[in-house]
């Protein structure tokens, strides 16, 4: 199918739960404001774990988004999708009736599911007994009953699915919500991720892996993206999930349009189970398509929202926007949002997205906090320390997991 063949896609509504807060305006005004939600993690006692801190969502009620028998069947993360898509649906004021039950999907996606769940009844089993497990037990767990229960909640007959990718997991759900609707499939997407993995044995897979920061006394300057005494990632948890539209449907109903979302590409590195190959290969080959996909000139990219997980990747991920933009890559402003939120892993994917829309919306660029010192390998304009006001007509967001999974989405402002 030809570019002018294809339907365009926009987004019309968006919901977050995050470390900095419940709601799309608390959280984009703590995260502009270069508000850290990262501290030392409360939900057991990690006292003996290399790593102790994390981006906890604060305050959340799951009975403020979800009737109290219904609770009970749902693990942390599926809570968290439930919260933002009812955000995100109310956004867009999306009826969703029997006329148009059948055009309306979901695709919410996960990079590991209910592991607390499976923890705590694990521990239930060996000390209880076998019917001492609720029978809500795989419902709870299984990664797309996040999808699921969003469907039931506003009853979305059309597509439903999830990607789970590891931290490509968000990326993928919004990408592949938006080729259904390019295709004809749909009219109507609930899009994004959802992560809850706070857990004992997350935290031990993790840190045994090295991928934790360990500066516990100083948790909020311990996600560091780009800076060169970066030491790991802050594993983080939340939901982002975004309402997207086929343009003339959306018109047609008057919504408000955040933004286009006008390409998409995915790819593997084939290469090793957790690390990107230096010279980021795969991740190149993906930002180029997804930018050939969307149409939009290299010279029109004005934010890239960074993966940026405050690893050794980062000065992959430098190279390869090097390698896709040349000496004009000196010229774009790049931001890590991780550097305030953490490492929502399945969920990065879907928050970063609604800021790198909001960053369209408003003109304005994210910081990336706590660049104290340069890396020479990371030598790009990182929007150090302070939010930028420039008004940009298209953006990247870009998103890599374990596997050798990438997955690159273009955004571009709608003009009416």
């Amino acid at each position: 199918m030809s570019q002018n063949q294809k339907r365009r896609v926009v987004i019309t509504g968006l919901g977050l739960v995050t470390p900095l807060g419940i709601g799309v305006s608390h959280t984009w005004e703590a995260l502009c404001s270069g508000q850290s939600g990262i501290g030392p993690i409360t939900r057991f006692d990690a006292t003996n774990y290399p790593s102790r801190i994390a981006g906890e969502v604060k305050n959340f009620n799951p009975a403020d988004f979800i009737e109290k028998k219904e609770i009970k069947k749902m693990d942390t993360f599926i809570q968290y999708a439930v919260a933002a898509s009812q955000e995100a649906v109310s956004d867009a004021k999306l009826e969703i009736t029997q006329e148009n039950e059948d055009r309306v999907g979901v695709y919410i996606g996960s990079g590991i599911g209910g592991l607390p769940a499976i923890e705590h009844y694990h521990k239930v089993l060996l000390e209880r007994g076998p019917d001492r497990v609720t029978p809500f037990f795989i419902p709870m767990v299984i990664t797309n009953l996040a999808s699921g229960q969003v469907a039931i909640r506003f009853g979305a007959k059309g597509p439903n699915s999830c990607a789970v990718t590891a931290c490509a997991s968000g990326n993928n759900c919004i990408g592949d919500g938006f080729r259904l609707i390019q295709y004809g499939e749909a009219d109507t997407m609930i899009v994004g991720g959802a992560e809850s993995t706070i857990c004992s044995t997350a935290l031990a897979g993790f840190a045994s892996a090295k991928a934790l920061s360990r500066r516990n006394d100083d948790p909020e300057h311990a996600s560091r993206p780009f800076d060169k005494d970066r030491d790991g990632f802050v594993i983080s948890e939340g939901a982002g999930v975004l309402v997207l539209e086929e343009l003339e449907h959306a018109r047609a109903r008057g919504a408000k349009i955040y933004a286009e979302v006008a390409g998409y590409a995915m790819n593997s590195d084939a290469f090793h189970i957790t690390a990107p190959p230096e010279n980021g290969g795969g991740a190149t080959k993906c930002l180029e398509r997804a930018l050939q996909d969307s149409g939009v000139s290299k010279d029109d990219i004005g934010y890239i929202n960074a993966h940026g997980t405050s690893t050794f990747a980062d000065a992959v991920e430098t190279q390869v926007i090097k390698h896709v933009f040349g000496e004009r890559a000196y010229a774009i402003p790049v931001s890590s949002t991780k550097s305030m939120t953490g490492h929502l892993l399945g969920a990065a994917g879907g928050i970063e997205s609604i800021f790198t829309t909001l960053a369209l919306r408003d003109g304005r660029l994210p910081p990336t906090m706590n660049i104290e010192t340069p890396d020479p390998d990371c030598d790009l304009d990182y929007i150090p320390g302070k939010a930028r006001d420039v008004n940009i007509s298209a953006a990247v967001s870009n998103a890599f997991g374990f596997g050798g999974v990438n997955a690159c989405l273009i955004f571009k402002r709608v003009d009416e």
